[in-house]
């Protein structure tokens, strides 16, 4: 599906292959059938399957854990969109072998600066991510006994979150309002988001589809009402990344949706006006269009 370039960075680094697969249209998060095609053959040999929670919708963890224990593959997943979320009564945190967050500023539990978490429930890894975290420390911090890095969080951004934790559950909460609000007055004009059944989305951003993107972009703009382009260039057409390759008959879902969403604002604070005022300058753009 369409993502950031930091999850195929996770992979890249320790200089193993990135092969990026298609997303569902609907959903906008990994296929299963094509993380099936990836573990099946190709001449590879998988180490890892990566799902992404894109804009805080879980992946389908049920349908991709078995292609993955088939295939030996670790399932790590990307949850730097989805900290809240639920998939059939799991927590995002507690599914495949480890999970990743990220706490910057823009996500549904931000930080002021930078930070992130990783969640496992595997005690040895859960010591090399700690080793690894003070530039590979053993036994002290003077007892190096693996290439590691500076991966502490500053105790300040620590301090923001353990506030900003109380209150958390209730802007989820206003979040799935905001969305739902959103959904009842433009899933007739546009292609609004579609939640996995038994999930809960943590709702990082409200992400519509339309084929005339860009004109619709700037008549919200015109109109007062923000917007953004999560991704406008997709993984695989990244320089870093196209000696990989990706998977044959290339990635048409991860194209097209690159060049058709548009997230519209997204935070537990927006007024009712506002929410009015933005869905008004949608619905009228596109209606205006359509005439």
């Amino acid at each position: 599906p369409p993502g950031l370039r930091i999850t195929g960075k996770v992979i890249s680094i320790p200089g193993e292959s990135v092969r990026e697969v298609s997303g569902q249209k609907v959903m906008l998060t990994l296929s299963p059938c094509k993380a099936y095609w990836i573990g099946a053959g190709q001449n590879l040999n998988p180490k890892v399957v990566m799902p992404v929670d894109l804009f805080g919708q879980p992946a389908d963890y049920d349908s991709i854990a078995p292609i993955a224990k088939e295939n030996g593959m670790k399932v790590l997943c990307d949850a730097a969109q989805s900290y809240g979320a639920e998939y059939k009564d799991h927590k995002i945190g507690s599914i495949g072998d480890a999970t990743a967050t990220s706490f910057f500023p823009a996500k549904p539990l931000g930080c002021y600066g930078d930070g992130g978490a990783i969640f496992t429930q595997d005690d040895e890894l859960n010591d090399i991510l700690k080793s690894l975290r003070v530039h590979g420390k053993g036994t002290d911090k003077y007892d190096n006994v693996r290439i590691g890095m500076n991966g502490r969080m500053d105790t300040m951004q620590a301090a923001i979150l353990l506030e900003k934790l109380k209150i958390f559950q209730d802007e989820l909460k206003v979040r799935q309002e905001i969305a739902d609000n959103y959904s009842n007055a433009l899933s007739s004009v546009c292609q609004t988001p579609h939640v996995i059944n038994g999930a809960k989305s943590a709702w990082a951003q409200y992400t519509i589809q339309i084929q005339n993107r860009d004109a619709l972009a700037q008549e919200c703009k015109n109109g007062g009402v923000p917007t953004a382009i999560y991704y406008p260039k997709p993984m695989h057409e990244q320089t870093a990344y196209k000696r990989f390759g990706h998977i044959d008959g290339g990635l048409p879902v991860s194209d097209s949706l690159s060049k058709t969403v548009l997230s519209l604002p997204m935070h537990p604070y927006m007024e009712q006006d506002t929410q009015n005022q933005i869905i008004d300058v949608v619905i009228s753009s596109l209606k205006q269009e359509a005439a």
